[in-house]
C-alpha cells in the first residue's frame, strides 16, 4: 500500500510525478563548459584565419590542424590513467589554467606579428595536450554527478552548450575580433579558459570509486599496468570496440576535408573573415538542434537506428560539401552534419558512461579516444596534401566515399553487437 503524506497526498504518486533533476554540481560543470567552449570557438576560428595569413599553402595550414590533434594519438593512454588516479575536477582546473597561459602567449605573439607556422604548431600541440586531459576528466566525472537514467539528458545538455559556445557564439565573435586585430580572439580564449577554471574550483572533488587514495596507494597499479587494463577491457567489449574503430575512420575522413575548410570557404567560395565565422555559426544550428532534441530522438527511434541513419546522412553530406556551388549550400550541409554528429556523440558517450565501471572509465575512454581521434592528425595532413595536389574539393569527395565503404563494412557487426547488448540486458 502506498504511503500517505500529512496532506493526504500519496507518497508513491508524488514520487512518480516528480521529474528527476540534474544536480547543482552538474550545472556548475555545464556553465564551465559553456564559458570555455565559447573561447575555444573564437580561438579555433582565429587559428584558421591567422594560419592563412601566415601561409597560403594547404599543406602548412594542415600542419597546424594536425598539431592540435596529435596529442589524442600520443597522450590519450597516459591521460586516461591520470584521470583514473587523480581528482578529476582538479585535473580539469589545472589543464584549463595551462590553456589560459598558452592562449595568452599566442595573443602576445600575434599582437607583435612574430608568430610563424612552427611556433603556431607547438602552441597548438600544447593546447591539444591540455584538452586531452580536460575532456577525459569531464566525461569520466559526469556519471558521478548524474544518475544513470539522466545520462542521455545530461550529455544532450553538454552537447548543446558545447555547440552554442564552440560553434554558435565563438566563431562569429572570433571572426569579428580578428577583423579588428589578430590578438583579440586569442586574448578572449585565454580569459575564457581562466574563468572556466575558476567556475570549476568549488566542484566537489571526484575520482574513481576506488579513489580518494594517494597515487602511491597499493590499489593503484603502475601506469603501464593501468593502461594495459584499459586496453584489455575495451578489446573484450565488442560493441565499444566496433564503435571505436568506426569513429577512427570517421574522424580521419572528417579532418581529411575539414583541415582545409577555411581555404575552401575563403578562396573557392569567396568568404571573408566575418563570413567564415558566420559560416561556422550557421553550421552550429544543426548541432544545437541535435543537442536539444537528441535525447528524445534516440528515445523514440532507438540507439541503433539513430546511429545508422546519422552515419548514412553523414556520407551524403561530405560528398555534397565537395560539390557545393555556393557558401549557403555549404552552410546547410555543415548544419546537417552537425545534427547527426551530435546524435552520435550523445549515444556513444552515454553508452560508455553506462557500461564502463567508474574506476576504469578514464582508461577505457583514453583507449577509445586514442583509437577514435588518433588518426585525426594523419587525416589533416593527408587532406592538406590532397587539396594541394587535386584541389580543395577533392578531400571531401574522397572522405565521403571512404566513410560510405566503412559504414557498409561495419553495419552487420554493429547490429549484432547492439542486439547482443539488449539481449544480455
Amino acid at each position: 500500500m502506498k504511503g500517505m503524506e500529512p496532506d493526504g497526498t500519496q507518497t508513491g504518486t508524488r514520487q512518480a510525478d516528480a521529474e528527476p533533476r540534474l544536480s547543482a554540481a552538474y550545472w556548475r560543470l555545464w556553465w564551465a563548459t559553456g564559458v570555455s567552449t565559447a573561447g575555444d570557438g573564437a580561438f579555433a576560428a582565429a587559428v584558421a584565419l591567422l594560419a592563412v595569413t601566415v601561409t597560403r599553402d594547404p599543406r602548412l595550414v594542415s600542419v597546424v590542424s594536425a598539431a592540435t590533434y596529435l596529442p589524442w594519438l600520443l597522450l590519450s593512454l597516459p591521460a586516461g590513467a591520470l584521470v583514473d588516479r587523480y581528482d578529476r575536477a582538479g585535473l580539469m582546473r589545472r589543464a584549463q589554467a595551462v590553456q589560459a597561459v598558452i592562449a595568452g602567449v599566442i595573443a602576445l605573439l600575434a599582437a607583435s606579428g612574430r608568430i610563424g607556422v612552427p611556433t603556431f604548431a607547438v602552441m597548438a600541440f600544447g593546447l591539444g595536450a591540455c584538452a586531452v586531459v580536460s575532456a577525459g576528466a569531464a566525461q569520466a566525472i559526469l556519471p558521478d554527478l548524474v544518475a544513470k537514467p539522466l545520462l542521455h539528458r545530461a550529455n544532450g545538455h553538454q552537447q548543446t552548450i558545447t555547440t552554442i559556445g564552440s560553434q554558435f557564439l565563438g566563431p562569429p565573435i572570433g571572426g569579428l575580433l580578428f577583423a579588428v586585430t589578430a590578438a583579440l580572439p586569442f586574448g578572449m580564449g585565454a580569459g575564457s579558459f581562466a574563468l572556466s577554471a575558476a567556475l570549476l574550483t568549488p566542484l566537489p572533488g571526484r575520482g574513481p570509486r576506488q579513489g580518494g587514495r594517494p597515487p602511491t596507494h597499493p590499489l593503484h597499479p603502475p601506469t603501464r599496468t593501468a593502461i594495459a587494463d584499459g586496453l584489455r577491457w575495451l578489446a573484450r567489449h565488442r560493441l565499444l570496440r566496433t564503435l571505436a574503430v568506426l569513429l577512427g575512420v570517421n574522424t580521419f575522413c572528417g579532418h581529411l576535408g575539414n583541415a582545409t575548410l577555411v581555404l575552401l570557404a575563403t578562396r573557392t567560395l569567396g568568404l571573408d573573415a566575418r563570413g567564415y565565422g558566420l559560416l561556422l555559426a550557421g553550421a552550429a544550428v544543426g548541432s544545437l538542434l541535435g543537442g536539444l532534441t537528441g535525447a528524445r530522438v534516440i528515445s523514440r527511434a532507438g540507439e541503433l537506428p539513430a546511429l545508422l541513419t546519422g552515419l548514412a546522412v553523414n556520407v551524403a553530406v561530405f560528398i555534397g560539401i565537395g560539390l557545393s556551388p555556393k557558401a549557403i549550400v555549404l552552410g546547410v550541409l555543415l548544419s546537417v552534419n552537425g545534427f547527426v554528429v551530435t546524435l552520435w556523440n550523445i549515444v556513444t558517450v552515454s553508452l560508455r558512461q553506462q557500461v564502463v565501471p567508474s574506476e576504469m572509465l578514464g582508461r577505457v575512454n583514453g583507449v577509445y579516444r586514442m583509437l577514435g581521434w588518433g588518426l585525426i592528425p594523419l587525416g589533416a595532413l593527408a587532406g592538406g596534401w590532397m587539396a594541394h595536389a587535386f584541389g580543395l574539393r577533392a578531400p571531401y569527395l574522397v572522405a565521403g566515399a571512404v566513410r560510405g565503404i566503412a559504414l557498409l563494412t561495419v553495419t552487420p557487426a554493429l547490429i549484432r553487437a547492439i542486439r547482443g547488448r539488449k539481449g544480455s540486458g
